[in-house]
């Protein structure tokens, strides 16, 4: 492959002509995204704490707020970073076609492939500014459960001035319960996406550097 064509694959290097990884915009928003991300799942538990919806409850250690009042106001707070720093996020991926170099295609045949070799410990990570099917297919899921999240959130929040969208979900019950599930899956990837880490922790460096 040429410089040139190189280039054109992905325009972003450093001043030694190095490959990023991740731009400085995807580094930034990437650990914004993640403290409230955090901070709205520790809150959300203890909301969900004080009206659950499942027969169970979550231990008041993993709950950020000390008590219903005080986990809305984190909840809140963290929803309008979220959202802003979220819109950022996805409006350079779509618009520099980012998304679309990482996270596309996906192949049933290399999803099984892929899958079948993380399962077995064989999976290569030799090149990091290539994702494998499965971290397509789980990227590409956690962006979609996040946007669940916070339309679902909107619905939960304002069922009366949004009962349009209250509506689509079907009735406030029901977004409340599309709304645990989305956070669920997300708080799933995260743990997924931490493990992978520290198994790959030059995946890890590269979200700091960028190379």
């Amino acid at each position: 492959m040429s410089l040139a064509t190189s280039y054109a694959v992905d325009p972003k290097r450093d001043g030694a002509g190095r490959k990023v990884i991740h731009p400085l915009v995807v580094r930034v928003t990437h650990w914004v995204n993640a403290v409230a991300m955090i901070t709205m799942i520790t809150s959300g538990w203890q909301i969900y704490n004080a009206s659950p919806i499942f027969p169970f409850r979550f231990p008041d250690a993993l709950t950020l707020g000390g008590w219903l009042g005080g986990a809305i106001q984190w909840h809140f707070a963290a929803m309008w970073v979220l959202m802003g720093n979220g819109l950022l996020y996805l409006g350079y991926g779509v618009l520099s076609r980012r998304f679309y170099r990482k996270l596309w295609p996906i192949t049933w045949r290399g999803l099984i492939i892929d899958l079948s070799d993380a399962l077995r410990g064989r999976l290569a990570h030799a090149d990091l500014s290539k994702y494998n099917a499965v971290q397509k297919l789980l990227y590409g899921g956690v962006i979609l459960a996040g946007i669940l999240a916070v339309l679902s959130g909107l619905a939960i929040w304002k069922p009366v001035q949004l009962q349009v969208l209250t509506a689509v979900f079907g009735d406030f019950d029901t977004a409340r319960i599309v709304h645990f599930l989305s956070m669920s899956a997300i708080t799933a990837f995260l743990l997924v996406h931490v493990a992978m880490a520290l198994i790959v922790p030059a995946s890890l460096l590269a979200m700091f550097r960028g190379r």
